[in-house]
């Protein structure tokens, strides 16, 4: 899951894209992980670019990327903490599946006092309600007393999810969330939980980092299962 992406003059070079729909392979990355510039955020375009291990960060210009090593969360491997055990115990959240994906989308976009700028501009919202509407995207989200508390959105592809982003308005409804979310796609024969990047809050809970050339690998076996999101 991102961060904040920055606005810093892009490397040289760049594999520049076109109208055509294509994407170099993901190995040509450079050493930050940029893979391309430009194209478009169709639905095809994002599909495309999950299946061959790249997703997209900014909008101006569009970038897309394949980070090495690549973050990711190994089901079984979820680490609660006793306070966060505690609070799952009580239950005080109710869990539901697409059931409001545009207001998770919204709350992951949403400003907040340690964070002024987000990746997640009015074209990604945009484009990956597209994606849900369309059946590729999926989210889960963590209600109280009938309000949405968090959440956390992502990306299906057979055995495949990758989780883009997450956000809470009752503190640690975001994890809370994000286990929920681990234990349902795992129930459901998930192969692969992509988290794209390492973050603070994903290492507490266990996240990871392998290659891109293990990560690429493991995709491609499980793009070719049959998974149901819901």
């Amino acid at each position: 899951m991102r961060g904040t992406a920055g606005n810093a003059a892009l490397p040289m070079p760049f594999f520049i894209l076109t109208d055509r729909l294509f994407f170099p392979d993901a190995r040509q990355a450079d050493r930050e992980g940029l893979v391309a510039v430009g194209g478009d955020l169709s639905v095809e375009r994002l599909l495309l670019a999950y299946r061959s291990g790249i997703f997209p960060w900014t909008v101006d210009p569009i970038t897309w990327w394949s980070p090495h090593p690549r973050a990711i969360l190994e089901f079984g491997n979820f680490h609660a903490s006793d306070s966060l055990q505690k609070l799952l115990r009580r239950r005080q959240f109710t869990i539901t599946l697409n059931q409001a994906f545009a207001q998770v989308m919204e709350g992951c976009a949403a400003a907040k006092p340690n964070r002024r700028e987000t990746w997640i501009t009015t074209e990604f919202v945009e484009a990956y309600t597209e994606l849900h509407r369309r059946g590729w995207a999926q989210s889960l989200e963590c209600w109280q007393d009938g309000v949405l508390a968090g959440g956390v959105y992502g990306v299906s592809i057979g055995g495949f999810f990758a989780g883009e982003s997450m956000f809470y308005r009752i503190s640690n409804a975001s994890k809370v969330a994000l286990f929920h979310l681990v234990n349902h796609l795992e129930q459901r024969g998930y192969e692969l939980f992509d988290l794209q990047m390492l973050t603070t809050i994903t290492r507490q809970l266990g996240g990871v980092t392998i290659t891109r050339q293990d990560y690429l690998r493991r995709l491609k076996k499980a793009l070719k299962k049959t998974c149901n999101f819901t």
